[in-house]
């Protein structure tokens, strides 16, 4: 394997570490509203007792047996023994790129607008890629037809997100499918980033795609849907044992193991995971109901398409620069948003997030902003 890895810097992750920490409204958040841990383990009788009496010694590489089963029950055709833990899923998602993409011969195809390191890494590696992009103009759908123009002979990888980070859209039934079926017919592995799975509010819930295809991983996390991101645990799902053994292998030189109060506490939340669903799932519809009246007023300055799932929308801003309003905005009202540009999008978009506890006070900010 000839690796380059000459990543350029994180733009997201740059632009959060200026403002997260010392910014009080974050309306561009991907996690919704998190917890602590006192209310984590009271979810469960005896949770706590078994927390504070945990050993502190190192973790089995792949993830705990019990937590590995849990994580499990959340597919339909998957045994434990096909779960692979991670520290969060940028870890699985740079060593999927690593054990998949390895020279100048290999072609991915990956769904954009998307999370920098999917693109980065993947050209870091030396790899060809080829961008599916989402448009607004077709409710940032994707088009199966330009999928299959984009196959190449030695394309290895295909990777989707749905629902989607950042415009909140979920692909329907019927393009998923064809999707998968594509994917086998050219033998070209699928990677399905379904880390806001489950967070839907105007779909259904697709499949996992590691239970309609064989060949392909599902990628799975705390952080968002179930609003655990402190917990810094995430997951790979698949039926395919050699990207399994490649993966486990390579995480010996990240992580090695996860940490253990941290397997704990997922392991209790996943016992409850369609509870915290619930709950991230009703402040997001709580929250979208507020920007429903928003977009609605300021029609002439924004447009809008209404995500499906998750805890966020790509809105564009039709009156100035987005990089300019964003960073008066923060300055002057104290107000996060996510400009566009982080994400490579030319076409002033900015990314939105509803899940925090004080979006309505954060949105009532932004609409005096505006006002002013």
């Amino acid at each position: 394997m000839s690796l380059q890895l000459n990543l350029q810097p994180f733009k997201l992750e740059r632009y959060f570490a200026k403002y997260e920490f010392t910014t009080r409204y974050l309306l561009c958040s991907s996690d919704p509203e998190s917890m602590t841990t006192a209310d984590l383990l009271a979810l469960e009788p005896g949770a706590q007792e078994r927390y504070l009496n945990h050993w502190l010694g190192y973790t089995e590489s792949i993830g705990a047996p019990t937590l590995r089963a849990e994580v499990a029950r959340i597919y339909t055709t998957i045994t434990p023994e096909e779960i692979l833990m991670f520290s969060g899923a940028e870890e699985a998602i740079f060593l999927f790129l690593m054990a998949t993409l390895n020279n100048q011969d290999a072609h991915a195809i990956i769904h954009t607008p998307c999370y920098q390191s999917y693109t980065e890494v993947a050209r870091g590696t030396g790899a060809q890629v080829s961008e599916w992009q989402a448009r607004e103009e077709s409710g940032w759908a994707l088009d199966i037809d330009e999928l299959r123009r984009l196959i190449r002979p030695n394309t290895k990888v295909i990777l989707v997100n749905t629902p989607h980070n950042p415009t909140g859209y979920l692909m329907s039934p019927d393009l998923f499918a064809q999707v998968n079926q594509i994917a086998q017919e050219h033998d070209i592995l699928l990677f399905s980033d379904e880390v806001f799975r489950e967070s839907e509010y105007g779909g259904p819930t697709l499949p996992a795609a590691c239970d309609v295809n064989r060949s392909a991983i599902s990628l799975g996390v705390l952080s968002k849907t179930y609003a655990l991101p402190g917990l810094r645990i995430g997951w790979v799902a698949t039926h395919n044992r050699e990207i399994f053994n490649r993966m486990a292998a390579l995480k010996d030189y990240t992580t090695i193991c996860n940490s253990a109060p941290s397997e704990v506490l997922a392991e209790v939340a996943l016992k409850h995971r369609q509870e915290l669903a619930q709950r991230t799932v009703k402040r997001l519809r709580q929250n979208l109901a507020l920007l429903d009246g928003f977009f609605t007023r300021h029609a002439e300055m924004f447009s809008w398409q209404r995500p499906q799932a998750s805890p966020m929308s790509f809105p564009k801003l039709l009156q100035g620069e987005i990089d300019h309003f964003a960073d008066q905005l923060v300055r002057e009202a104290g107000v996060l948003l996510l400009p566009g540009s982080v994400y490579g999008d030319t076409g002033n978009h900015f990314r939105l997030g509803f899940g925090r506890a004080n979006m309505p006070e954060a949105l009532a900010k932004l609409e005096a902003f505006i006002r002013h």
